[in-house]
């Protein structure tokens, strides 16, 4: 989405930092200066229900200059995650179609984007750009887990997202790994290797 005139500010997050499985996915959402209600109806996307989240994406995207970027598994094992996830945040940037003043990010870390970058620790709480991309990005990605759930039955990741629960580690051992798994991730090596273990004294 490509608003006309300029843009000042524009927010960066990610979400699927942690899992051990699944895309990294970034957002960029910049909220126009008459959109008062939706920048003080957003926040961290954590404190939110799902229903609460669905909502107020739905409204960001018809309203915002927003992107949605994501790096691959493929590229979280290559270049390991936290550069993944900036590559993700770059991408997103470039989706947003602006060329933003400056970008505000949550953390403490710098991606490399064409503007100044201000990092925010907590920025997802505190900053309504963030905030706005925290929730675009977690239900982004929730959707794109739900729909690897249904490919890959057994992990439950309609339920954690891919996130390291002993749900997901004993199937894991029990079904190995899909191409989905991050396998620089030691959580996922440390299961292949019980998993196999498991195999050979069966």
């Amino acid at each position: 989405m490509t608003p006309s005139g300029s843009i000042q500010t524009v927010g960066l997050d990610e979400a699927g930092r942690g899992p051990l499985a699944g895309p990294v996915v970034a957002a960029a959402v910049a909220i126009p200066a008459d959109a008062a209600e939706l920048r003080a109806a957003v926040t961290d996307s954590k404190k939110l229900s799902a229903n609460q989240r669905e909502r107020l994406a739905a409204r960001i995207r018809e309203v915002c200059p927003h992107g949605v970027g994501l790096a691959e598994v493929a590229e979280i094992d290559t270049w390991n995650i936290l550069a993944a996830s900036h590559m993700a945040m770059a991408r997103a940037l470039t989706g947003c179609g602006v060329t933003p003043e400056k970008a505000l990010v949550d953390g403490n870390r710098a991606p490399e984007l064409p503007c100044p970058v201000e990092c925010v620790v907590g920025g997802d709480a505190s900053v309504a750009e963030i905030a706005a991309a925290s929730i675009l990005a977690k239900v982004d990605r929730d959707a794109r887990m739900d729909a690897l759930a249904a490919e890959h039955p057994g992990y439950g990741w309609e339920r954690n997202r891919g996130y390291g629960t002993r749900e997901h580690r004993e199937a894991l051992m029990t079904l190995g790994a899909t191409s989905h798994h991050r396998r620089s991730f030691k959580p996922v090596q440390t299961a292949l290797r019980g998993g196999a273990a498991q195999a050979g004294s069966a």
